[in-house]
């Protein structure tokens, strides 16, 4: 039987997933859910997300656009869709698991520039369609079963070129081991009837370009009737049985719960002629389903001031608050804070939170909201989490209202500042273009013992993912402790955390730990931030004491 390892027997398999009618229907979430399945089932899974895009990377591209950069442990930035396959397969993924169209075609005029191609004219096929089924090959190497998720709409002119690559890739697969996966919108009319018709003509474009969805899964506010099934499945040529709801849930985490209950993950590893080797359900991995309806004691309120009024901005902040509190058995509400807004109404928000997290970002748009929000966690307990960009407006924060240096700030958002309390990265001096080239990826952190950031992470070390230009000045480190402001993280003469060590709780970090963190292994500073503000932390209680946990 399979336990969660490679089975060099059984060959790869791969799930194509497109979508259609519209964007945002939440494909990458049903091909997520379908791959915590199979993992439950016995089977290594793996991913790739195909974003057809001509950037190169996400890493330049506007969060409010495009929701959250997310940053892989290799440095790489990438959509947020592959914070999902981490969070629901609990993998960690490379930059070989986000083929765009700019990677696929700067690697292929590049091979062209350097004569690769022997002076044959180099052209979408065979040249590029070529490059991104190897690339697709190459990540799923090693894996039982490879998901690969069509970013966009099937008709986008910009999908064309991987459609093709897919259709040609299933040509020259075995029967049995390439499946695809069609997830469209099923609207409701004025009375109340699921309507079939954007789905009929979304499978009648893929079919188009020559491919042909072996399961279809509609998207709805509830479950889809009968005889809607039946209608897609006849105007669609497929069986009956391959047509699968997927309705609105309460939380994303359900997801899988509810495909599960439709029967999408047998559906699938009949097609894929895997179904024997899966483990009995009696022995299947039960723990997703254990942490995401285990009961809640209470709630919690949290604000999270930022500059993005778009939850796709911080998702990765938004998960992992939901994963501390499952873990310490609370709900979490978020109370969205606008920094650009807080002389209005927003202050008055801070009010109601139990504990403030100000989130990274770049640019100086809302920076005074909330170095304003961090002054009000410090100045009336609350607990308080800065990541990143917050990290660093806690260190501005304290030199202006603690140290009285009323001009400090970065010298990213205010070049010339007479007291830069953060500056760029040395290695950063002589760095002209904007893409991959801050300071990304794992790293590791030296934690002081005794400290509050050893409380949160039972460790004198933890290594999590950066993505920075800029740092706390080493030069000023020294007047920064002068009062209570102690950095209790450091790489080398780099620092990593801050905390208050008359607060109860006060934690910034340098680092993005929300992008380690998942259902099952939440973030530690996560846990931590809700263990103060349950009360069931305070940093006060660990000076000079060894901590234990």
């Amino acid at each position: 039987m399979p336990t969660d390892e490679y089975d060099p027997e059984m060959g790869r398999k791969f799930i194509f997933v497109t979508g259609g009618v519209m964007s945002g229907l939440g494909k990458g979430i049903t091909a997520a859910s379908t791959g915590r399945l199979l993992k439950n089932a016995g089977f290594d899974v793996t991913a790739v997300k195909i974003d057809p895009y001509l950037n190169v990377d996400a890493g330049t591209m506007n969060p409010y656009e495009h929701g959250e950069v997310y940053v892989l442990k290799d440095g790489a930035e990438v959509d947020l869709d592959l914070g999902n396959y981490e969070r629901f397969l609990g993998i960690d993924m490379t930059a070989d698991h986000n083929i765009t169209t700019g990677k696929t075609y700067q690697h292929v005029i590049q091979k062209e520039r350097a004569g690769d191609y022997l002076g044959k004219t180099v052209q979408i096929i065979p040249h590029v369609t070529e490059d991104i089924k190897r690339r697709i090959r190459e990540a799923a190497e090693g894996t039982d079963v490879c998901i690969v998720e069509v970013g966009g709409t099937v008709g986008d002119i910009e999908s064309m070129p991987f459609l093709e690559a897919l259709r040609q890739f299933a040509s020259e697969e075995e029967d049995g081991d390439v499946l695809f996966t069609h997830v469209t919108l099923v609207p409701y009319s004025k009375n109340g009837e699921q309507k079939t018709k954007p789905t009929q003509h979304s499978v009648k474009e893929l079919r188009s370009i020559g491919l042909q969805p072996d399961i279809l899964v509609g998207r709805a506010d509830d479950k889809l009737e009968p005889e809607t099934k039946h209608k897609i499945a006849q105007f669609c040529d497929v069986p009956d049985a391959a047509v699968f709801s997927n309705p609105d849930v309460p939380d994303i985490y359900h997801v899988p719960l509810m495909v599960e209950e439709e029967g999408l993950d047998e559906y699938v590893m009949e097609r894929l002629e895997i179904a024997d080797e899966a483990l009995p359900k009696a022995e299947r991995d039960s723990r997703w389903r254990e942490l995401v309806t285990a009961e809640r004691t209470g709630s919690i309120d949290i604000a999270l001031v930022g500059k993005y009024a778009l939850e796709d901005a911080y998702m990765s902040i938004h998960e992992a608050l939901k994963h501390a509190g499952i873990e310490c058995g609370v709900d979490v509400n978020i109370l969205w804070v606008d920094a650009d807004e807080m002389d209005d109404t927003h202050e008055n928000r801070l009010k109601d939170a139990d504990g403030i997290v100000v989130p990274g970002g770049f640019g100086s748009r809302g920076t005074d909201g909330k170095i304003d929000a961090i002054r009000y966690a410090r100045e009336n307990d609350v607990p308080f989490l800065g990541l990143c960009l917050g990290f660093q407006m806690a260190v501005v924060e304290q030199a202006r209202n603690v140290l009285g240096h009323e001009d400090a700030h970065s010298a990213e958002l205010d070049p010339d500042t007479p007291y830069p309390v953060i500056d760029l990265l040395p290695e950063q001096y002589e760095v002209d273009e904007m893409g991959g080239t801050m300071r990304l990826g794992a790293h590791e952190t030296d934690i002081t013992a005794g400290s509050l950031a050893e409380a949160v992470y039972g460790d004198t070390s933890c290594t999590e993912r950066h993505r920075h230009r800029y740092e706390v000045n080493p030069e000023l480190i020294d007047e920064l402790e002068s009062e209570d402001l102690r950095f209790s993280g450091r790489a080398e003469n780099r620092m990593e955390i801050l905390e208050l060590t008359d607060h109860p709780f006060f934690l910034g970090t340098q680092f993005h730990p929300e992008f380690r963190s998942r259902p099952d292994r939440a973030s530690p500073p996560f846990v931590g931030f809700l263990r103060g503000v349950l009360g069931e932390l305070d940093a006060r209680e660990l000076d000079n004491e060894e901590v234990t946990v």
